[in-house]
């Protein structure tokens, strides 16, 4: 069987205007479809630069210096402009006042918004608001004002609005970093269904627990460089995670401070789960 490759990024480099360093150095690498990947860094690291890379923010918007090739279910994102791009990736941002218009009364309603702008004709339009507000649990608020909801409800609306326009993938830039931990909790297992929809994700996140748990890939991003690209078990086990600002789950911490790995691999667990088991043995 073979799997298809949602986005492949050749030797990106970018630098923002009027500076000298390099934003993105030398990156290369490829995500198959419906892979969940998370990205880790310190602040500055390069993170959101890359999200922004993905969906043609940069250089489309941003300009500087750009060089290298990112394609995204098949289009090329120099060669497209931000709205050609909008049609095969969306992204959520940390605060999702910053994606929901206020210029509707109801959930229903800012759902539509997007699908309306489109020019979608009705059913279409009713079906795909069915869906995602099935999808990510918010039919019951369906007739609720946005600006009612809870932290965990509101980044799901800026998460539905964005599915509803059936991107094949979606880019979420720190989406748990203003939410308390039901709320985070609820984004992860929204964006975890989605990933076994068939929608490829790309989350940065601070939460490392949520990452080694829910990410089937992580990457670890330093000042502008992809320093490793592999599963939660071999990245979280690396023993220099802390020179690039990157605390491990708490499970692995200790894991290592007990020098308690599995045998078969020896790799260090990631979840709580896998620290059970190894624990108890």
């Amino acid at each position: 069987m073979v799997v298809k490759k949602t986005i492949v990024v050749e030797n990106l480099k970018y630098r923002y205007p009027n500076t000298s360093k390099l934003a993105l150095d030398s990156i290369s690498f490829s995500v198959d479809e419906g892979q969940f990947v998370g990205i880790v860094g310190k602040n500055l690291a390069g993170k959101s630069t890359l999200c922004e890379a993905l969906v043609g923010l940069v250089p489309h918007f941003y300009k500087g210096a750009y060089g290298g090739k990112v394609v995204v279910d098949g289009v090329e994102v120099l060669n497209s402009s931000i709205g050609e791009m909008a049609r095969h990736i969306g992204i959520v941002f940390q605060n999702p006042f910053t994606q929901i218009t206020a210029a509707k009364l109801t959930v229903y309603e800012e759902i539509a918004f997007g699908l309306e702008n489109l020019g979608m004709d009705r059913v279409e339009m009713v079906k795909r608001i069915d869906y995602v507000l099935d999808l990510l649990g918010l039919y019951d608020f369906k007739d609720r004002n946005p600006f009612e909801l809870s932290g965990g409800q509101m980044q799901r609306l800026a998460i539905a609005g964005i599915i509803a326009m059936k991107p094949t993938v979606i880019v979420l830039d720190e989406p748990t970093s203003q939410l308390d931990p039901q709320g985070s909790e609820e984004v992860f297992k929204a964006v975890q269904r989605l990933s076994k929809e068939g929608v490829t994700i790309v989350m940065v996140e601070q939460k490392m627990e949520k990452i080694a748990q829910y990410a089937d890939k992580v990457m670890l991003i330093s000042e502008g460089k992809m320093i490793d690209f592999d599963s939660p078990q071999k990245l979280f086990s690396r023993e220099d995670l802390e020179n690039f600002g990157v605390e491990p789950p708490v499970f692995t911490t200790i894991a290592k401070k007990l020098n308690v790995k599995d045998e078969t691999t020896g790799l260090y667990p990631v979840t709580i789960d896998e620290a059970r088991r190894l624990f108890s043995l």
